[in-house]
């Protein structure tokens, strides 16, 4: 089965600086491709590439498959790729209604079944027509983000890619929407792009990761080879080791 995404040496350079260096990789229709590393190593700026916000100064970006390539930043293109921010209270429009925000797109792209396709996003993101009207500033943060999700599928696209996604909520409300995308990607036969810093929500999401550093691909493996430990570099191994937090060996001495 062709990739239906696929870069190849891809490069981003701001100044200079190569914030993504060289990096390869593939994504298989359906697929959940997660891309892991620490603050700064070049993951949300992949994306960003993938969806036309940076420049690629040097590879090439595939995305398409056998249905042909898609110009980043073309109509076609937002129509099959969408994009879940990290904030989602930055992500939305805070003098705008959720009506407004999510009928944006749909004017845009000239869809005429707009009411139909709001009511359904925001029933598939666990949000009834009774949020229609609200602000963003009325809802909380998990809610924000749901609106946020109904807001990139309401186009029907094919990939989505998600830049953090639950980084900014809490933990309870993290789980609720890591498992609200993992039941819309199984629906709709979504294929998945994650970037997170978190090993263990990646894990959970995603078949395949791919492991950054300074710009560049320490190693792309499979998350069961992952949480087996089978793993070749020890970037990856030091990664695992601070996913796992602070952990106290020997009691500290009581006070006389």
């Amino acid at each position: 089965m062709s990739a239906i995404l696929q870069a190849t040496d891809l490069a981003v350079v701001y100044d200079g600086f190569r914030a993504v260096d060289g990096v390869s990789f593939a994504v298989a229709p359906g697929e959940s491709f997660g891309i892991v590393g620490e603050s700064g190593s070049g993951k949300s700026t992949i994306l960003r590439a993938i969806c036309g916000l940076a420049p690629a100064s040097e590879g090439s970006i595939v995305v398409g498959g056998a249905a042909g390539r898609l110009k980043p930043g073309s109509r076609a293109f937002r129509r099959k790729v969408q994009m879940v921010f990290q904030d989602p209270y930055g992500s939305l429009h805070p003098r705008q209604t959720i009506d407004r925000i999510l009928a944006e797109p749909l004017a845009i792209h000239g869809v005429k079944d707009a009411e139909a396709r709001i009511t359904r996003a925001l029933d598939e993101v666990g949000l009834g027509t009774g949020f229609r009207f609200r602000y963003p500033h009325q809802l909380s943060g998990g809610q924000r983000q749901r609106i946020a999700i109904a807001r990139a599928l309401i186009l029907e696209p094919e990939i989505l890619l998600l830049d953090e996604p639950t980084s900014a909520l809490d933990a309870s409300v993290q789980a609720e929407v890591l498992n609200l995308l993992e039941e819309l990607r199984i629906r709709r036969h979504l294929t998945f792009v994650m970037v997170s810093h978190d090993l263990a929500v990646v894990t959970h999401m995603c078949g395949r990761l791919m492991v950054m550093r300074n710009g560049k691909t320490v190693e792309i493996l499979p998350s069961v080879s992952l949480t087996r430990g089978d793993i070749r570099s020890d970037y990856t191994r030091e990664l695992m080791a601070a996913s796992l937090g602070f952990r106290r060996t020997d009691a500290p001495p009581v006070p006389g």
